[in-house]
């Protein structure tokens, strides 16, 4: 088996303070938590932005900057900006920070889709700010828009004119053809890296049987031109990494993605999270990729061609 890639995304745009004292929302708590994470393992660093003294999720280059030049000094991790940002937010909004910064890579959602999390308002019994609570129960009527001209907008801006690779986030089996649509109109060029997304309401279910036909459904549209990797919400996230990285694949933890450490035990890190990660693919025999492996895998132009 290749080396395994561990991504690491620190806090995404889903989860909010009052779910957990542990989640990043500071520049200095992201910069701080993205470097301990590169540290424990992680090869890439998935990055959000958010309002520092609200915690809410944010498109402002201005939040972006105040933290990946402090990442960029003092990790060789390959920081990985969203372009999904939030589904509150306008396609210019998302692509604004990206544009600017010009990274080696990206995250690229690959379907317009509900994206539901208003289950979790339920579990909070005190909320921290005002915006928490309407921002999760209103989304009962949210879509996350990315439409195929959005994509090639994005494919074309971000990857054609500034030479980003892409984490491309498929929810569901019909974001898989997408991307082989886009393989079928040159607008994407292999090696592909592709996280397939499971137990987002809206998405594909965390079954492992879903795990098994994503990955017999990419064999049947990308060959061996392609590498994959799992994310799993919340309690389904060990374990479907766990069998991702039995499987071959490559894994995502972090917490966008689930904020516990083990059954009803918050994580106190994005560190944390990556040393278990680390001590569960070890033991399946698995050796982890640095970042100067995970580069030469996915064909990234490297740090020093970026713009910040």
């Amino acid at each position: 088996m290749s080396k395994i890639l561990i991504t690491c995304a620190i806090t995404g745009s889903i989860h909010t303070p009052s779910m957990s004292p542990h989640l990043p929302v500071t520049t200095d708590e992201i910069a701080a938590q993205s470097v301990q994470a590169a540290e424990a393992g992680a090869a890439i660093l998935h990055l959000h932005a958010r309002k520092p003294d609200t915690g809410q999720p944010s498109a402002s280059v201005d939040d972006f900057m105040g933290f990946l030049p402090r990442i960029k000094q003092s990790t060789d991790a390959v920081l990985n900006i969203s372009t999904g940002g939030s589904a509150t937010m306008s396609l210019d909004d998302r692509l604004a920070a990206p544009k600017r910064v010009e990274p080696e890579m990206c995250s690229l959602n690959m379907g317009t889709m509900n994206f539901a999390l208003y289950p979790a308002a339920n579990r909070i019994s005190g909320w921290k700010y005002d915006w928490e609570e309407p921002f999760l129960r209103n989304s009962d009527d949210l879509v996350f828009k990315n439409t195929p001209r959005d994509m090639a907008r994005i494919l074309t801006e971000m990857g054609t004119e500034r030479g980003a690779r892409f984490e491309f986030e498929c929810y569901d089996v019909g974001h898989l053809y997408m991307l082989r649509h886009f393989l079928d109109r040159d607008l994407v060029t292999g090696p592909l890296f592709i996280q397939f997304v499971f137990g987002v309401l809206g998405g594909i279910g965390p079954d492992p049987e879903n795990l098994t036909h994503m990955k017999v459904i990419a064999d049947k549209l990308f060959g061996q031109d392609y590498y994959f990797s799992v994310l799993a919400a919340g309690r389904h996230q060990m374990p479907l990494i766990t069998m991702a990285a039995a499987m071959g694949g490559h894994v995502r933890v972090g917490l966008e993605d689930s904020l516990m450490i083990s059954r009803g035990v918050l994580a106190k890190s994005n560190a944390e999270q990556v040393q278990k990660t680390r001590r569960i693919v070890e033991d399946l025999g698995r050796e982890v990729a640095s970042p100067a492996e995970a580069r030469d895998m996915l064909g990234l132009k490297g740090a020093d061609r970026t713009a910040f």
